[in-house]
């Protein structure tokens, strides 16, 4: 392709919307234009791109024998309601774009297609001889994110790769899902990108296990623990850990003191002089299940730890059939506002003790007459401990649990974990922090979908039985920018050989001399012969500017007709190490052939 017959235009500032380098370079170098919030087109050099990368990821899911489809972006809500997850995407979540058509029909735009694919399954598969079957799509997603950012990285359309596996018993689906951690991690790799596979939380998808791949970038919106021996990885919202050892609590007897102005766990210790190991802090949260029921929630915690909210929403839907409900549609700390509506009289914010009692909670239809009682296993063993007196400006310390307190029977881990904590599977693994984008999820869906659709099979007894499901996507417009976060320097994109929109282009320094223009002419016709993919700058203007449009645009390979040419040589550019050298023209196409394939394993 010539320059001067593309669509190309970049931008010499960074454009006010864009925040991060990747959206920055992409919208600057011509890849990408905001047409609305969170809504991108695909210019000829980015559809390039993300043509590339989906064609690695059909290669690896052919290579499994999963087989590829289509599935109607259009979805009924009455799918998703069977299911039990349309007040979920649509009020909990709140990501699906939902519309009624001219028949007062209820329709979504699909987030994802777990339900479309559970009904083909139920409609189609009858018999374990059809089973494992594992069926894939790439294509455009919908989702309305609360505040679009980041360009491709947090848009409301998207393109995806989603799959959907279907099998006997766990052991099949177990099977399928290591096969495709593998081809997540064979992709990854073809993309040319550095990444780590995590522990993650399976979310509103569901199912008993996850993982995620994450592509480690600095700016990327996850935080992943890990640990150096590589036999640990987790999504922060899923990680565990040990936390850090008890120190002495310097109070052996009970009392209630007097602790003006200690509302925060930093101003209690000084003023206690203890350590935040020997505090039980109570933290009160607002929880609303589906069907409109309220429900206060008081979650004891050791003092040095943070609840983690993933963790906590997780443990409040289990109980969501205590209250008639499905899901949870909102999980807060519950401001005045909020506790206007349910608190009769006024709460001892800052000085909760864990039996704050029920009658703080004002009588009503829609709110739940009692708090559920949480306790995090940090605080089971601690002893002599401080916390709340439910009496604003007073603390007792030398508290115990069965004597003073009562443990509240549920029990569960809802911290969370942080750099620095020991590791669960080896206490002298310490974890460590890095930062990395969701490129990839697995799940190990079991029988979730299934059971509430009703998609069985018939076994060889000739017993019915649900059939197990896994599912697995990788955002290929996400994978692609993420590749940008990850390579770039000050003066643009450094893209791999693999999914570069080019491999080479070759620039004429002056147009207006025929030397140039035949030798880069000649180049131009022999690379692409060759089945190398080359860009020819053919454009009038300085050099200066073709150079900087070929390191912002980030083709692996520049090559030159300047004043080398009277020599018989070219310059040859390498994008990512920036090293110039000077080749005979009769050998760069054989050169940049061999480079090529050594760098794409061929």
């Amino acid at each position: 392709m010539r320059l001067s017959q593309m669509l190309f235009v970049t931008l010499r500032e960074d454009p006010a919307e864009a925040e991060i380098p990747s959206h920055k370079l992409l919208l600057r170098a011509g890849y990408i234009r905001r047409i609305g919030s969170g809504i991108y087109t695909y210019l000829p050099l980015m559809w390039r791109v993300l043509k590339k990368v989906s064609q690695i990821v059909r290669e690896e899911m052919d290579a499994t024998l999963a087989q590829e489809c289509l599935l109607p972006q259009l979805q009924p809500a009455e799918l998703w309601q069977e299911s039990g997850r349309w007040d979920t995407y649509t009020k909990a979540e709140g990501i699906m774009f939902s519309l009624i058509d001219r028949a007062e029909r209820q329709l979504g735009l699909g987030p994802t297609h777990e339900e479309v694919i559970t009904t083909i399954a139920k409609d189609m598969i009858r018999s374990y001889r059809q089973l494992p079957l594992n069926l894939y799509q790439i294509q455009t997603k919908f989702r309305d994110e609360i505040r679009p950012r980041f360009g491709l990285m947090r848009g409301r359309e998207f393109i995806m790769k989603d799959a959907y596996s279907f099998h006997t018993d766990e052991a099949s689906l177990k099977q399928t899902y290591q096969d495709m951690d593998r081809a997540y991690r064979n992709i990854l790799t073809r993309c040319g990108l550095a990444f780590r596979p995590v522990e993650a939380d399976s979310g509103a998808i569901g199912g008993s296990g996850s993982q995620e791949f994450m592509v480690l970038a600095d700016a990327g919106e996850d935080e992943i623990l890990y640990t150096e021996d590589g036999k640990y990885a987790a999504n922060v919202e899923k990680a565990d850990s040990l936390p850090a050892d008890l120190e002495t609590s310097p109070f052996t007897g009970y009392e209630k003191l007097e602790t003006p102005d200690t509302e925060t766990i930093e101003k209690l210790c000084k003023f206690l002089k203890c350590s935040p190991t020997n505090i039980v802090k109570n933290v009160l949260y607002e929880t609303v299940y589906d069907n409109g029921m309220t429900v206060l929630v008081l979650v004891s915690i050791r003092g040095d730890r943070d609840v983690n909210e993933v963790k906590l929403q997780n443990e409040l839907v289990k109980l969501a059939p205590q209250y008639n409900a499905q899901t949870i549609i909102a999980l807060t700390v519950p401001d005045a506002t909020s506790q206007q509506k349910w608190a009769a009289k006024p709460l001892p914010l800052g000085y909760i003790a864990p039996n704050l009692d029920d009658d703080y909670i004002a009588h009503s239809k829609n709110v739940a007459p009692k708090f559920i009682r949480i306790a995090d296993k940090t605080i089971v063993e601690l002893t002599n401990f401080v916390t709340g007196s439910n009496e604003s400006g007073y603390h007792v310390v030398g508290a115990n649990w069965d004597k003073e307190f009562i443990l509240p029977k549920l029990i569960v881990d809802v911290r969370t974990a942080q750099t620095g904590d020991r590791s669960l599977h080896d206490p002298k693994q310490i974890l460590q922090s890095a930062r990395g984008i969701e490129a990839g999820h697995i799940f190990q869906l079991g029988t979730k979908y299934s059971q509430a659709m009703g998609a069985t099979y018939t076994d060889e007894a000739g017993q019915e039985q649900p059939l197990w499901m896994g599912c697995y996507g990788i955002g290929v417009s996400r994978l692609a920018q993420a590749a940008v976060e990850q390579s770039y320097d000050k003066n643009g994109i450094i893209w791999s050989v693999a999914i570069a929109p080019y491999q080479v282009i070759v620039v004429i320094p002056n147009t207006s001399s025929q030397e140039q223009v035949t030798a880069a002419e000649k180049l131009y016709q022999d690379l692409n012969q060759a089945g190398i993919e080359t860009l020819l700058d053919d454009r009038d203007g300085r050099a200066g500017m073709k150079f900087k449009d070929a390191d912002l645009i980030g083709i692996p390979y520049r090559i030159v007709t300047g004043r080398s040419l009277a020599q018989g040589k070219v310059e040859v550019v390498t994008r990512a190490s920036g090293e110039s050298q000077e080749l005979p023209i009769d050998a760069v196409v054989s050169t940049v052939q061999q480079w090529i394939r050594e760098e794409i394993g061929n």
